[in-house]
């Protein structure tokens, strides 16, 4: 009898541990599996959450950035003139160079180029004055309401030494390509 008790206890034993192995292996460590993608996935959305709670913030800025691009392309397409205007603009450049009292000067446009939309003409301006004649030309000329770019800038001392200097320029200027429809 007591051989049969030690054999049901040990039975027991065995099912007992069966049960609890299985309890383990196939229900407590796939939930704790479970459990631990839950957080990580938990951890992932709180992450993100932080991010676009950090970015909507920065939408004012953003919106204000906008707004002044908006703005400097606004400015940009009305430099940009339909019409080529170039007798204008060279009449322009004459009457700022006689402004600032600039002599011995010569403005002479080159050959025009086609860009797609935009065309291009360089101007070659070349003049004598002082140095600060000079450069307020310059600053008189960013300031025309027509784009223009300053490719090459020389200057060079007078021989003499006077205080005069030669200035030789090459600008580009722009006009917008008429769009024919057909």
């Amino acid at each position: 009898m007591m051989l049969f008790r030690e054999r049901q206890q040990i039975v027991i034993c065995v099912v007992a541990a069966a049960m609890i192995g299985g309890f383990v292996l196939f229900r407590y460590l796939p939930l704790r599996r479970r459990l631990q993608s839950v957080k990580q996935a938990h951890a992932a959305q709180m992450v993100a959450i932080s991010k676009v709670s950090a970015e909507s913030q920065q939408i004012p800025t953003i919106r204000e950035q906008l707004l002044q691009l908006q703005m400097a392309v606004e400015n940009y397409e009305r430099q940009i003139p339909v019409q080529r205007e170039l007798g204008e603009f060279l009449q322009r450049i004459a009457n700022l160079m006689n402004e600032h009292n600039l002599r011995e000067q010569l403005i002479q446009p080159g050959n025009e180029v086609k860009a797609g939309e935009l065309n291009c003409i360089p101007v070659n301006m070349q003049c004598k004055g002082g140095l600060s004649q000079i450069f307020e030309f310059y600053r008189r000329v960013q300031g025309l309401d027509r784009l223009v770019r300053i490719e090459h800038v020389k200057l060079v001392n007078d021989g003499g030494f006077s205080g005069e200097v030669i200035m030789q320029t090459k600008v580009v200027i722009y006009y917008r390509a008429e769009v024919k429809q057909g």
